[in-house]
């Protein structure tokens, strides 16, 4: 118990300094994202801790069609079918805007998350947030993912990113949960630092 009130002290402390920070830019960001007429920041449904459901902000990096578009790239796209099936991912996501593959180049379509983790919802640190249909890739590790608030970084951020595949994202997220200390929290923000500003696993 003291442990989480620790990691939720840190949340809440490490949240409102960023916030402070990066609150001109994500004004200008907003601006920018919003600029195509759809929404600066969009909302989807996320699985957190104890599996309750919660809405993961970010800034709009698709097109606002983008469901009807991967529909269609997967129906008729073999390769980019068994790319999504393994990772998620996309390395050539047709869905993205010009302003959106800055955004996640440089992991800044993430920084509203900011305001998930002031909330509650979120960690600084932790497994990233989940959908229903990626619970069935975590099998018997699903509980060990619930045990804790998903995070805006984390170990799977720091070890290639979407270059993993996901069954070593499940092992990432799991090793975590298993083996939380305060001072490693500490350590995978400062090495998403290095891993951001080069850039790496992002698309």
């Amino acid at each position: 118990m003291h442990r989480h009130r620790v990691k939720r002290a840190f949340d809440i402390v490490g949240s409102l300094a960023l916030l402070a920070v990066f609150g001109p830019l994500m004004l200008v960001l907003a601006w920018m994202v919003a600029r195509d007429g759809g929404p600066a920041v969009f909302g989807h449904r996320r699985i957190g801790a104890d599996g309750r459901p919660f809405t993961c902000l970010k800034f709009r990096s698709m097109v606002v069609n983008s469901a009807e578009v991967l529909e269609r790239l997967l129906a008729t796209d073999e390769t980019a079918r068994a790319e999504w099936l393994a990772t998620r991912k996309l390395r050539n996501d047709p869905r993205i805007t010009p302003v959106g593959r800055f955004l996640r180049k440089s992991s800044l379509d993430e920084l509203p998350q900011l305001i998930n983790v002031l909330r509650g919802d979120m960690s600084l640190v932790g497994p990233r947030p989940i959908i229903d249909d990626e619970v069935s890739y975590y099998h018997a590790c699903f509980p060990f993912y619930t045990r804790c608030r998903p995070g805006l970084t984390g170990l799977w951020q720091v070890s290639g990113r979407s270059d993993v595949d996901y069954v070593r994202r499940v092992q990432l997220d799991t090793a975590y949960v298993v083996g939380w200390n305060f001072w490693a929290d500490i350590g995978i923000m400062l090495r998403t630092v290095r891993v951001v500003v080069k850039g790496s696993g992002a698309y």
